[in-house]
């Protein structure tokens, strides 16, 4: 078992190794491959997984060409009545757990000055892809028309009432005027991974997360200027923000050229500090469930 202490720094690892490979393959992400278009999912509970573990398993799929979405630990997998393959390798989630912390005594007064409060703390879970099991199947899923989905995606934007102007050649958001301005739909072109449709909502997508920043929504600091860490870490947090999206609707995240730029920050943030990509995910988590709990206007 990783200890709690190594296991920021293994998954880390794992997602620098998946970046490092995706950026000498046309610039494809963990978050772009096919294994990424749905999250992933344990096998047990069907819940999908969020936050760091999200990425940790795309990660780990490209890393070891996993094709499936389908996770679990050897107990699940013993319990569906499977059996994992000899010699595979194990991949790792992590979960919070909370335990009491007791209180500092104050040695001259001889007494406790801080009552015992809870502390969380990571622990590492392994787990193994269905790709590394043997007697069991991927079920069939229900196939949904590009129409359909496409109908979704527009339905969440327009449940967030966000303001958007349609136009221009460049996306972005306007802080100063709460606005996201978006190039024509008939301007963008599909990639190996992605259509153009999915492109554009991908596109979409980015902006929205980065429209959550503000207070009075997710409350993220956008002040950080083009070229600095803070920057470039709130591009990582829209990167995945739009990713956790667009595997939610069932569409491809698209790569952005425009994004290439960031990738040597993102690895030099995240080599410098191996919480980078844990506190990116859960801020791109947060931002995603908020666009999703939006109610569809009537």
């Amino acid at each position: 078992m990783e200890k709690t202490r190594s296991i920021h720094q293994t998954i880390t690892d794992s997602i620098v190794a998946a970046i490092e490979n995706g950026a000498a393959k046309d610039w494809q992400m963990p978050w772009h491959q096919g294994a990424a278009i749905a999250r992933p999912t344990n096998i047990e509970t069907r819940r999908r997984y969020s936050g760091i573990n999200i990425v940790a398993l795309w990660a780990a799929s490209q890393n070891l060409g996993f094709s499936s979405g389908t996770w679990g630990t050897f107990r699940q997998w013993k319990n569906a009545g499977a059996s994992i393959r000899k010699g595979a390798k194990a991949s790792f989630v992590v979960f919070s757990i909370s335990i009491t912390v007791d209180g500092e005594a104050d040695t001259e007064a001889g007494e406790v000055q801080d009552a015992p409060r809870p502390r969380f703390v990571a622990k590492a879970t392994p787990v193994f892809n269905a790709d590394q099991i043997d007697g069991w199947s991927e079920p069939t899923l229900e196939i949904r028309s590009s129409a359909e989905i496409d109908e979704h995606a527009e339905a969440i934007v327009r449940a967030t009432s966000a303001r958007i102007e349609s136009g221009g050649s460049r996306a972005c958001y306007v802080p100063s005027l709460d606005l996201i301005r978006l190039p024509r739909l008939e301007t963008f072109t599909g990639t190996p991974t992605s259509s153009a449709t999915e492109a554009y909502y991908s596109t979409l997508f980015h902006e929205l997360t980065h429209w959550t920043a503000p207070a009075h929504r997710c409350d993220r600091d956008l002040s950080g200027t083009f070229g600095s860490e803070a920057y470039a870490i709130e591009e990582l947090v829209a990167e995945l923000g739009a990713a956790f999206l667009c595997a939610d609707i069932g569409i491809s995240s698209a790569p952005r050229v425009d994004h290439t730029d960031y990738i040597a920050s993102w690895l030099k943030c995240l080599k410098t500090d191996n919480r980078v990509i844990f506190r990116a995910a859960a801020q791109a988590s947060k931002a995603a469930t908020f666009i999703l709990s939006k109610p569809a206007p009537t």
